[in-house]
């Protein structure tokens, strides 16, 4: 079957997101054992039948993600899923987010960061998996957990890091912080320091691409968002309600649910009636998919097809990514309610090794290609950090920007001034 058969095609039977090449990501998992079927799952993924009757009473087709993964063609790896340039890409991505996350947690317990820092270790390979298929022009929306989609989008690492510090060279001018990464020349929308507060921005900016298209007439606007949401966000209204208005406006939109299993403290199997997220998706009358996110190479072929809806006008996906975070909830969460047993069991089926040991058992990389990727990123996050510890401190003047519509912050004074340069204004408040 073609690939536009199979795009076409709603698929009501079970496919497995990588049938020709069977790993132990493919085998039911062993430990630990589930109160529900969820937790660990490697199901094949369906659209229900009420998803097909949702599709079916709207106009214009509504397709799912393939019934089969489609291999990538090329002379020289006519059976591979990449490309050896790919892989690399993917590979220098994720080692990227995993060595600067690893450097933050060194940074922060020396005092050069603030406040609450939430780690992305373990779930490199849903931003790389995403991210790294989008253009520039696409939008990307994140969580509290924001830096690695930073860096997977193109915010520089230096622009990051001096982001944590509080310096001036950061990507908001030391004035978001870690939960806060912003860039407009990227088109990170930002992250958000409470659950659901970025899905209703990823479906405006979704809707704006959708306007610009079909009413102002810009035929090459075609871009797409990623909202990035965990778990625990699922069940909140700003999800519910997102979902239906970008099903109803057939908007350009994935939304990536990052299921680490925990919401903080939480344990996601206790806090939902039902905890498989992908299913809210066929409700909405939008397909809903589930898939490993330990496996960059799956993430990426759902994405891809996922995307390529949105891209086409064909509508949004939820795509439901079952992931593991490495870490506690926060640099400030001893990370003791998890079963040790169960962080092992998930230790063991890391990302990048995973990754690793597929590129060179295919022959895409060897060794030393991987080393020297990750010499090339020890020495990125190095220079990171010393441009961020060399960078100089915010003015005070700069607290009372960007709080109004005024870019000065706190307007004009009846003496034509700007106030925030009156001395005497900011008197009383904290140096920076």
């Amino acid at each position: 079957m073609n690939s536009a058969s199979c795009a076409a095609k709603i698929s009501t039977q079970p496919f497995s997101l990588n049938p020709t090449s069977p790993t132990s990501h493919d085998n039911p998992l062993v430990f630990p054992k589930p109160t529900s079927l969820f937790l660990g799952s490697t199901r094949k993924i369906r659209l229900s039948s009420s998803s097909k009757l949702n599709l079916h009473r709207r106009s214009g087709t509504v397709v799912a993600v393939s019934d089969v993964v489609k291999q990538k063609k090329s002379k020289s790896t006519p059976s591979l899923l990449i490309t050896k340039e790919e892989g690399l890409e993917l590979f220098e991505d994720m080692i990227l987010g995993r060595a600067f996350e690893d450097m933050c947690a060194q940074m922060y317990y020396r005092g050069k960061m603030f406040g609450f820092v939430h780690l992305y270790n373990g779930q490199e390979a849903v931003s790389t998996g995403f991210i790294k298929l989008l253009k520039q022009q696409d939008s990307v929306v994140s969580t509290y957990r924001d830096h690695v989609h930073a860096l997977s989008k193109g915010v520089p690492a230096r622009a990051v890091m001096s982001e944590l510090f509080g310096k001036t060279t950061g990507c908001c001018r030391g004035q978001g912080g870690s939960m806060h990464m912003f860039s407009r020349e990227h088109n990170l929308l930002g992250g958000f320091a409470f659950i659901g507060e970025g899905i209703p921005v990823a479906t405006g900016a979704a809707f704006t691409s959708k306007y610009k298209r079909e009413i102002l007439k810009e035929a090459d606007c075609d871009h797409v968002t990623l909202a990035f949401f965990g778990d625990g966000t699922c069940n909140n209204g700003q999800f519910f309600e997102c979902l239906n208005m970008a099903a109803l406006w057939k908007l350009p939109i994935v939304f990536v649910v990052e299921n680490n299993l925990w919401a903080i403290g939480m344990s996601h199997l206790r806090a939902t009636s039902d905890p498989q997220i992908y299913k809210k998706g066929p409700a909405f009358g939008m397909p809903g998919i589930h898939v490993d996110g330990m496996d960059v190479l799956k993430v990426r072929e759902v994405a891809k097809e996922a995307i390529g809806r949105a891209r086409r006008g064909e509508g949004p996906t939820l795509v439901e990514c079952e992931t593991y975070r490495f870490r506690g909830h926060s640099l400030a969460d001893p990370d003791e309610l998890r079963d040790p047993a169960e962080k092992a069991y998930y230790a063991a089926r890391d990302p990048i090794t995973a990754l690793k040991k597929y590129l060179i058992e295919n022959s895409l990389a060897s060794e030393a290609d991987l080393k020297a990727i990750d010499r090339k990123i020890d020495e990125v996050v190095e220079d990171a950090v010393e441009f961020a510890d060399e960078s100089p401190v915010p003015s005070r003047s700069q607290l009372l920007e960007n709080v109004f519509a005024d870019p000065k912050g706190f307007g004009i004074g009846p003496d034509g001034r700007y106030r925030c340069e009156d001395p005497k204004f900011t008197e009383g408040t904290a140096h920076v």
